[in-house]
């Protein structure tokens, strides 16, 4: 009689062998713990995204294919493009409904009563909940760094190629570019100023249209420069200005000023002005880098507030996936009080709940930092360090 024997295949037992012996390292107790806070917790990232993809994209979708003609396969690919932006805002939410599902159904089914009978401390029982926070924090992170802003941009685009509008930072008004450098006075001597003034009426697909700079890089003269188009050339390194005309005026009140019409006028002025145009108006498709550069061309284009602005959204950036820590404390807090009995419809309530509180705290503090009240690393870590804060005064009361 032959005997069959049935054997993984390789390739998948050097895979899963890792993380299996990882997981049989771990203890019981986190074991446990884990299992039962996995399935709360993709049940509420579906939700929350479900919800926040309805609210926040379908219905304008759907409205665009109804009265614009939108084709529904292009919209089921700027659909599928803005999915990551709003998984990135269900992390946090389902992080603190799963923790908090998950521990007061253990503490109403005395399971949490009978770990402290046996000495095991109510932080013990809360790590697990920690360690799945700090999961999904990085998870955060990395979304909003490495996947969001590509697929963002991407779906701008789509969407504007579809409808026929031109595609985000192809087209601006008023664009304003201020550059410092080193003044060179009559006498030799230099001084740090305002150099150069570059000003726009439009930005249309790689050209400025009604342009005006204004040179102040020299104490014993101005230029000032007016042309019709200026185009970037990217192998000279230098600014194509077409049908124009160029004033020098002389600080020597006895010298005249001239002028002169021209229909090509090269100047090295460098691309700033043109990363200044593209600058995205929404920090959500900027990477930190991408964001810092556009907070340092904000910033020498002498427009602070909103340069103030970015600042802010930066460091936004940082500590928003520190909040998937801070409703993972809160959650598992609340949950493991002795007694603690939250229904499935109840929890979702109080999540409902703790999270507008959360946020109406940080939209609050980050108006003020936008306001230029409070500095931007303020605004932005205040509201976490808050709610770390809670969340360990609640871990106390839960272990009395």
């Amino acid at each position: 009689m032959t005997r069959s024997v049935t054997r993984p295949l390789p390739w998948t037992g050097h895979l899963a062998q890792p993380w299996l012996l990882l997981w049989r390292r771990l203890p019981l107790l986190d074991r446990w713990l884990f299992q039962e806070l996995i399935g709360p917790l993709i049940f509420g990232v579906a939700a929350f995204t479900a919800v926040s993809l309805s609210v926040g994209a379908v219905f304008e979708l759907v409205r665009r294919v109804a009265e614009s003609g939108l084709p529904i396969d292009v919209a089921l690919q700027v659909l599928l493009l803005e999915l990551p932006s709003f998984l990135v805002l269900s992390f946090p939410m389902a992080t603190l409904m799963a923790t908090l599902l998950s521990y007061s159904k253990l503490s109403g089914n005395s399971e949490l009563t009978a770990l402290r009978s046996v000495g095991v401390p109510t932080w013990r029982m809360v790590v697990p909940a920690l360690v799945i926070a700090l999961v999904m924090t990085v998870l955060t992170f990395s979304f909003n760094e490495a996947i969001v802003p590509r697929t963002m941009v991407q779906a701008k685009a789509t969407l504007n190629r579809a409808i026929g509008r031109a595609v985000a930072g192809e087209e601006k008004d008023n664009v304003l570019y201020s550059k410092f450098g080193t003044i060179t006075a009559q006498d030799g001597s230099e001084r740090k100023g305002l150099t150069h003034f570059f000003y726009a009426q439009r930005f249309n697909k790689g050209v400025m249209e009604d342009v005006t700079l204004l040179d102040l890089s020299r104490a014993n003269q101005r230029v000032l420069l007016r042309a019709d188009r200026a185009i970037w050339s990217e192998e000279e390194a230098e600014w194509e200005f077409q049908d124009g005309q160029v004033f020098v005026v002389p600080s020597d009140e006895d010298s005249p000023a001239t002028a002169a019409d021209f229909q090509r006028y090269q100047y090295p002025l460098g691309a700033e002005p043109l990363r200044a145009a593209k600058l995205p108006k929404d920090s959500t498709s900027l990477t930190i880098g991408q964001a810092r550069t556009a907070e340092r061309l904000l910033r020498e284009s002498g427009d602070e507030q909103g340069a103030r602005k970015m600042r802010v959204r930066i460091q936004e950036k940082v500590s928003f996936p520190a909040v998937c820590l801070v409703f993972g404390l809160m959650g598992s807090s609340l949950g493991a009080r002795p007694q603690s009995r939250h229904s499935r419809s109840q929890g979702f309530g109080l999540t409902v709940l703790l999270i507008f509180g959360y946020y109406v705290l940080a939209f609050t503090f980050s108006s003020l930092g936008v306001k230029g009240t409070l500095p931007p690393l303020v605004t932005a870590w205040l509201p976490v360090l808050i709610g770390l804060g809670v969340g360990g005064a609640l871990l106390r009361q839960a272990s009395r």
